[in-house]
């Protein structure tokens, strides 16, 4: 005869509910968000079936919309690795959108005048793009270290810099103002870039094709996640991030590595911004960025910053940019394609935030 403890049925039960718990929230996440969104449709005057059909026909019907989908994915992904480095650290930054357009106007500059083979200018403006970011984040970290400037305040405050630094650049014909043609107004952006600069793209429209930044995305993202987790250089900035204090006391010299965290983080961004413009956007503007800096930051928030589960979300985050292109064309007002957008993004986030609340409460009740 077998003699249990008691409470021993209650504690095997106990990871069984953990486990559940988490899907569990993700359905009644995105029951509500849909509901709500349907809700907000349906008094808009449209039909909810129609717009999720839309979605569905902008993101996933076809080789074309699968394409698209992948390519407004790649950018959010390499973004959301560079966030993910900076916070393991235990540095938050949320400066990607200044860091990526300033990267792209760089790439911009480097694409349309340095002169040599394309595939070798191309090369050079993807790294002068990651260059021109980690430099612009690497303002905040000489602040952050030097004066003790708070990063999330002096990078945020560097977005608005970086803008109008953009806008300025577009709008003088010394700069990078599209060239002059008579009988044409002038507009504030660049000249197209030349074709032999511009990434390769697989495939052809209206079949499958997609631009080759993704494999430049998973490569970063291959790399990111192995040396997190196995190499030196991850165990220490997972120490820095965790315990300053006893990182410190350990050797570990934060100002090198957390700033060298924060410089990674905007090359990232830069990168992703050379990406977009090599990959598919071909020239700079104001509003090159489209938010894609603050939606990969998202991104590396709700996969709570794990490179590898960060594919799988920047892929829901690209169906939602493209399938919401595609909803605003049939008719749906675009404000209330971004409020569905917005819905639905914080149905993914929240499962997380509730978990990091629990664990961050757990410990108050047990003391």
């Amino acid at each position: 005869m077998t003699l249990t403890r008691p409470g021993a049925r209650h504690a095997d039960r106990a990871p069984v509910r953990s486990r559940l718990r988490t899907p569990l929230l993700y359905a009644v996440s995105f029951a509500v968000a849909l509901a709500l969104a349907a809700a907000l449709v349906t008094v808009g005057g449209h039909s909810m079936a129609d717009a999720l059909l839309a979605l569905y026909q902008g993101s996933l019907d076809g080789g074309a919309s699968i394409g698209q989908t992948i390519d407004e994915t790649t950018p959010l992904l390499i973004v959301a690795i560079g966030a993910i480095v900076s916070a393991r650290a235990g540095i938050f930054n949320i400066g990607q959108e200044g860091q990526l357009i300033v990267g792209a106007a760089a790439g911009a500059a480097i694409g349309l005048f340095v002169p040599g083979p394309g595939w070798l200018v191309g090369a050079l403006a993807l790294l002068g793009a990651a260059l021109a970011g980690a430099l612009w984040a690497g303002i905040p970290a000489v602040l952050y270290y030097w004066r003790g400037v708070d990063v999330v305040v002096a990078t945020l405050l560097m977005v608005f810099v970086a803008m109008q630094l953009v806008s300025f650049a577009v709008n003088r014909d010394y700069l990078l103002q599209e060239t002059a043609v008579e009988g044409q107004i002038l507009s504030p952006q660049s000249d197209l870039l030349p074709e032999g600069v511009r990434l390769p793209r697989l495939g052809e429209y209206p079949d499958f094709n997609l631009g080759t930044g993704f494999v430049i995305a998973l490569a970063v993202t291959g790399v990111v996640a192995y040396l997190l987790r196995h190499g030196k250089w991850g165990f220490r900035l997972r120490m820095l991030g965790l315990n300053p204090v006893a990182a410190r006391r350990a050797g570990v010299r934060a100002a090198a590595l957390g700033g060298g965290a924060l410089l990674l983080s905007g090359g990232a961004a830069g990168l992703a911004g050379g990406v977009m413009l090599t990959g598919g956007v071909y020239r700079i503007q104001a509003g090159f960025a489209d938010n894609v800096g603050w939606e990969g930051l998202l991104v590396a928030l709700v996969a709570r910053n794990h490179p590898l589960v960060a594919i799988p979300v920047a892929l829901f985050f690209g169906v939602l940019r493209a399938g919401g292109g595609f909803l605003a064309s049939t008719g749906v007002p675009r404000y209330l394609v971004s409020v569905v957008t917005a819905l639905l993004v914080l149905a993914a986030a929240f499962p997380a935030a509730y978990a990091e609340l629990r664990k961050r409460r757990r410990p108050a009740v047990e003391a």
